[in-house]
């Protein structure tokens, strides 16, 4: 067993069970806070996979802008907290069977593919390749996702406003 492998290990249990918190707290500050957890860790994975650019990447879009995105589209908006109904005990019971049954079954999957292929010359896929793709070839659909998201953010403001008065 190699450091790698006890970090990967550690990495993963954390990313699942922020996913799992996710799903499972009632307050959708909580949920959002579960969610940054959950892509601070995938981020650490990428620095085990030795995609520090990618790792990178991970907190500034994901960890950093679409959490503080989600956090101001909470506070922006006007929501009741509202009581969950009375759940039966087996419901939560036969969820985690079947999550476990999904999870083995993939597992099983993943075990009996093979997976063959030769290496690749990781020069030729770096960051400075990337950048001349991103603004060379697909600037047009790079600035209209930024003006989409520009949009929406106004849209959110917007709706915020009208809900005050």
């Amino acid at each position: 067993m190699t450091g790698e492998f006890v970090a990967f290990f550690i990495l993963s249990v954390m990313a699942i069970g922020g996913a799992v918190f996710m799903i499972n707290f009632t307050r959708v500050i909580h949920m959002a806070l579960a969610l940054a957890f959950t892509f601070f860790s995938i981020a650490g994975i990428y620095l085990l996979l030795n995609a520090e650019f990618v790792a990178v990447i991970q907190v500034l879009i994901y960890t950093g802008a679409v959490s503080i995105l989600m956090l101001f589209g909470i506070m922006l908006t006007k929501h009741r907290d509202e009581e969950k109904g009375s759940i039966a005990p087996w419901h939560s019971v036969l969820s985690f069977i079947a999550a476990g049954a999904f999870f083995g079954i993939v597992m099983w999957i993943i075990y009996r593919t093979p997976i063959a292929g030769e290496q690749v010359d990781l020069k030729q896929f770096g960051v400075a390749r990337l950048g001349e793709a991103v603004f060379k070839q697909y600037v047009i659909p790079f600035e209209l996702a930024s003006v989409l998201l520009l949009v929406a953010l106004v849209g959110a403001v917007i709706l915020a406003k009208k809900e005050e008065r």
